[in-house]
């Protein structure tokens, strides 16, 4: 059983401003990472362990990590030599009898810091964005090729929703940790060393009455910190409501409005708007209190030592350019600390979205080809089995599907499948597609057992109509072809005129080429069941699955389709699940199914005179096609 998300999983992206931080901001870099996403914050570890697969995705690039460090310690490097360039700016050129020519040396050496500080900053800008970008983008490669191969149980048990927001949210977190938060990171950390220890080689004692108050500024950074990272994820919940009530209100509008209920979602939403609102309320004045503190121990810090220094110039102790260096280097120390413990709580942040992506990435498919697959036979015969199968879907396992269920169909033949909602009709289908692996009994095609084939080539030999026409937001040219993607235009119009199809795809606008929309709005139900149906032939299967495939047609339409499908399944095995009374009649054998067993089993003639669910069942539904045909 595939291990279901935690709850804490994102629903919606969502992106609040980035809140003001009190250090510098170079560009691309943010001392606060803006919250991108609700719930981005995972069950938040307590170490960075997580970002090890982020670290490792980065060092398949070793030459831009390479220049990217480069440019990042040149940047650090340049911006301490900035105090340094002041020092001797001011100590050289504004002391009597001060030489001109060494004066205008040290203003071009400055200049000169200052062009390299420029160059190296957009370097590291570019080429950690790039990081960022392209870590991101091979990370999303691999997290979806994990999903494509997991199989429908997983998505039952954890929500698509939820999963395509870490595809999104999470990864936004990771782009702004390696494209951004790393590098502020490092930077501030090489500044930091760097800066104490210039510090020291200007002023040892002032330097030593530095460092004594270092550890009264962290405790209450440490202290709020905490307290606003709770803030933050009790906001990003409430974000998070809001964005699944936009989602259900929004796909579900026709019902809304057909139902005049556009008041009572507005007050809903009102609702879940406020309590956001609340909750960054809060967060917001941890935050404002926080940036207080740091400013005034800070600030307050680099002012009391400014005093100090100030005496030593005029007791003559000190030159001038030294306590303007140490003014400067001191403030870009403190400034390094600060940005520190901010982005530290970001690159949690970021192990969360790493940890939350290393799950779906660790998620190991139930359904997997096995390390010797058996090879189906060919030429293939078309043969289906289900001897004694016993199943529950993983989300109901108190429920059972399919009781002791066993059916043979052999090649070239056509079996109906009818019973009431809830029987096990459309079950069969999934576990011949093996979509699923049954609790009890085997499942096979021609003679060889599902589970010790290889799913692709099970699923090669089969084709699916199912009862709702599924279209991707695509041309039509492009769903058509799903089905045999090598497929030319040709055989595409042949299906579509078999499909009953042609005639509306040659008035579509761009013809082949037109976009069907979002899950194929622009067609009608029935057009869309058609086009399923042509995608269906085009596969070209040994097997056919059809799921009350004309069920969404007109009855000209049906009577048409029904005349291509009848031609289709002569070669081949046909599993249908039908009440329409011609699809019926035209099986070779008509199986009744109820809670999931066979209750009876006969043509349409002898299961009318057995006079039992099935005769019930057309009594019901059948008579009413009879009148119509």
């Amino acid at each position: 059983m595939n291990a279901a998300i935690p709850p804490s999983a994102p629903v919606t992206p969502a992106t609040p401003p980035v809140e003001p931080s009190t250090s510098a901001i170079e560009p691309g870099q943010s001392p606060s990472q803006p919250e991108t996403d609700p719930k981005s914050e995972p069950p938040r570890g307590k170490t960075l362990g997580p970002l090890h697969m982020v670290w490792k995705q980065a060092l398949a690039y070793p030459g831009q990590v390479a220049a990217a460090g480069c440019a990042l310690i040149v940047t650090a490097l340049s911006t301490l030599a900035v105090p340094y360039g002041f020092r001797m700016v001011i100590d050289k050129g504004f002391s009597r009898g001060a030489d001109t020519h060494a004066l205008g040396e040290w203003f071009i050496i400055l200049f000169g810091i200052v062009v390299v500080l420029g160059i190296g900053t957009a370097t590291r800008f570019y080429f950690v964005s790039w990081l960022g970008e392209r870590v991101v983008a091979d990370i999303r490669m691999k997290v979806q090729d994990n999903l494509l191969k997991l199989p429908p149980s997983f998505f039952e048990m954890n929500s698509p929703k939820e999963i395509s927001s870490r595809m999104t949210s999470d990864t936004a977190i990771i782009e702004q940790v390696v494209g951004t938060t790393v590098s502020i990171a490092l930077r501030n950390s090489i500044m930091g060393i760097g800066g104490i220890a210039y510090l020291f080689a200007l002023a040892p004692a002032l330097t030593a009455w530095l460092l004594t108050g270092i550890p009264l500024v962290v405790g209450p950074i440490a202290l709020f910190g905490n307290r606003l990272r709770k803030a933050s994820r009790s906001s990003q919940d409430r974000v998070a409501d809001v964005g699944v009530r936009v989602a259900e209100v929004l796909g579900a509008m026709k019902v809304v409005q057909a139902f005049g209920q556009e008041s009572r979602e507005l007050a809903r939403f009102s609702l879940a708007v406020e309590r956001t609102f609340s909750t960054a309320r809060r967060r917001i004045l941890i935050r404002s209190i926080m940036t207080a503190v740091v400013i005034v121990l800070i600030l307050g810090g680099i002012t009391a030592l400014m005093w100090e220094g100030a005496l030593g110039v005029a007791s003559g102790r000190i030159s001038g350019g030294t306590i303007a260096a140490f003014v400067l280097t001191g403030g870009l120390v403190a400034g390094s600390f600060q940005a520190l413990t901010e982005v530290y709580g970001d690159l949690l942040r970021g192990a969360g979205a790493a940890e939350r992506l290393g799950e779906l990435l660790r998620e190991k498919p139930e359904i997997a080809p096995p390390a010797r697959p058996i090879a189906l036979p060919a030429p293939p015969r078309g043969q289906l089995a289900f001897q004694h199968v016993t199943f529950r879907y993983p989300s109901r396992p108190d429920s059972p599907a399919l009781h002791d269920f066993s059916l043979t169909v052999e090649p070239g033949e056509t079996v109906a499948i009818v019973g009431p909602s809830g029987a096990g009709k459309s079950t069969l289908f999934q576990l011949a597609e093996r979509f699923y692996d049954p609790q009890g009994g085997m499942v096979r095609i021609d003679g060889v057992p599902l589970p010790q084939a290889d799913p692709a080539q099970v699923r090669a030999r089969i084709a699916l109509v199912p009862q709702e026409g599924v279209l991707f937001a695509a041309t039509a040219r492009d769903n058509l072809r799903y089905g045999r993607p090598e497929a030319s235009d040709e055989d595409i119009w042949a299906a579509a005129r078999a499909a009953n199809a042609e005639g509306f795809l040659r008035e579509l606008p761009q013809g082949l080429d037109t976009f069907l929309g979002e899950d194929g709005t622009r067609l009608s139900g029935g057009q869309r069941q058609r086009i399923a149906i042509a995608r269906a032939l085009l596969r070209d299967a040994p097997i056919l699955l059809l799921d009350e495939a004309t069920s969404a047609l007109d009855a000209e339409s049906e009577r048409l389709v029904q005349d291509a499908l009848d031609r289709l399944m002569q070669a081949r095995t046909t599993l249908v699940i039908a009440h329409r009374l011609a699809t019926v009649r035209a099986a070779d054998r008509i199986i009744v199914m109820d809670g999931g067993r066979i209750v009876e089993e006969g043509t349409h003639a002898s299961l009318l005179e057995a006079g039992g669910l099935y005769a019930r069942l057309a009594g019901l539904q059948f008579e009413q096609s009879d009148g119509r045909d």
